[in-house]
């Protein structure tokens, strides 16, 4: 008996059996990807969103904001896809431009939505507080860069400002250090700690700690696994769910659950968004950040029916499928609906129209998409259904095809890594034709 001692603490020290499994099927298998227009259709309606937002609050968040702004004066942060000049003026429905020296100011509809937008931040900013804190909460060292938190700044629907605006109201949740380089945590609040997982689970039927949560799934009509790789999916939903708020450092690594922990976390980041997506490359900085296990990329290629990466853009965006129906978001933050405000306001433009001729059609169906997600509900969604569904079997067969180049995400050193991007600039050329001319001028410029 004596010699069954010193054994005890060892064993109980060991994890259960249900997180020692051992690493295997998926970490060789290869994942096609499929495309999926309705969500590549999400992506790719935001097209010039990000620097028409950041030459609106350039405009408008100064107090009280300057009638026109001389437009060498704009900030050079903001990352305009070619000349600023050429740029506003496809806007008109926006952008007053006046000449000698040329000087931009607001048009009374972008200002009428941008005051809609400060009541909407007004009126969730202890939502904005409360998402900001869970990815503190994420974070093993509790803080993060301030840089990469204003980089997320659109995604987490924060305000230009927020630094002065926002963390001084909360001063039992956050702090930034001495050298203003880091934003800190200073509550952990145990109430908060409960992912989007977690309280799914909790609304269908329950949850208890060490339950086998499974990731709600959803592939492209056409999507096919392989029956080994459909068998290793089937177990790796039994496994239990180890939350993102936890611990997960005594995980075995490369290992089943080690994976499934790891979706958990890239999940919890996108729930935290605003528009349940976000580019690759930000999200590779946070997962960085927040010290996931090495190849970490790999996972969100390896399950496609959790996360869609789609190549529209000339980037990779990762989109949370499960918090959309075809191009519609589920759940509709107050945020986004100012977002398709400003949406609908860029694609009133006469210079817009003009650009897209021959593809009035086209135009016509992004505004009404955009009307209906705001809250219009839309008369011809059959015919809409329809219209995705006559070129389905063909882009499923591009897709695949391409997946083969796009996929390299599996492979296991970092040129795997570097060629998935590369695949995925070379899709959206294909897709972006008609920005080819604004590129070639940028560089010149440049």
């Amino acid at each position: 008996m004596r010699a069954l001692l010193p054994r005890l603490p060892r064993r109980q020290r060991r994890p259960g059996p249900e997180l020692r499994v051992p690493a295997r099927g998926l970490l060789e298998a290869r994942v096609p990807w499929v495309r999926d227009r309705a969500l590549d259709h999400v992506v790719e309606r935001e097209r010039h969103l990000v620097p028409f937002l950041l030459a609106k609050d350039a405009l408008l968040s100064a107090a009280p904001p300057p009638h026109a702004v001389p437009l060498h004066s704009l900030p050079s942060t903001i990352p305009f896809p070619f000349r600023p000049l050429r740029f506003l003026r496809l806007y008109p429905s926006a952008f007053a431009l006046s000449p000698h020296p040329v000087a931009v100011s607001p048009t009374p509809r972008l200002a009428g939505i941008h005051s809609a937008e400060a009541q909407v931040l007004d009126s969730t900013r202890a939502d904005a507080a409360d998402r900001l804190l869970r990815l503190l909460m994420l974070a093993p060292a509790r803080a993060l860069p301030l840089h990469l938190v204003a980089r997320l700044r659109l995604d987490l629907g924060l305000a230009p400002d927020f630094p002065r605006s926002l963390l001084p109201n909360y001063p039992d949740y956050f702090a930034l250090s001495r050298d203003g380089a880091l934003l800190e945590l200073v509550c952990y609040r145990k109430d908060l700690a409960v992912s989007a997982m977690q309280s799914y689970a909790q609304r269908t039927g329950g949850y208890k700690v060490g339950d086998a949560v499974p990731f709600p799934l959803s592939f492209p009509r056409g999507f096919e696994l392989d029956k080994k790789v459909r068998k290793w999916l089937d177990d790796w939903q039994r496994l239990p769910y180890i939350s993102p708020y936890e611990d997960g450092s005594h995980l075995t690594p490369r290992s089943d659950i080690t994976e499934k922990r790891t979706a958990a976390v890239l999940h919890e980041v996108l729930s935290l968004t605003v528009g349940k997506k976000m580019e690759k490359e930000v999200l590779v900085k946070i997962g960085e950040a927040l010290r996931l296990p090495p190849g970490f990329r790999k996972v969100l290629a390896r399950h496609p029916g959790i996360f869609y990466l789609s190549h529209k853009l000339r980037t990779q965006t990762v989109v949370l499928r499960e918090s959309f129906r075809r191009h519609m978001l589920v759940d509709k933050h107050p945020m986004m609906g100012i977002r398709y405000q400003y949406l609908h306001l860029m694609h009133m433009g006469q210079e817009e129209a003009g650009k897209r001729k021959g593809k009035g059609r086209k135009t016509v169906r992004g505004e009404q998409m955009i009307g209906e997600e705001f809250g219009a509900e839309g008369e011809n969604d059959d015919e809409e259904d329809e219209e995705y569904d006559d070129d389905e079997e063909e882009d499923m067969e591009a897709g695949v095809a391409s997946g083969d180049e796009d996929s390299d995400d599996d492979d296991d050193d970092e040129e795997g890594e570097k060629e998935d991007m590369e695949a995925g600039v070379a899709s959206g050329d294909e897709d972006s034709d008609d920005e080819d001319a604004d590129d070639t001028d940028h560089a010149a410029k440049g």
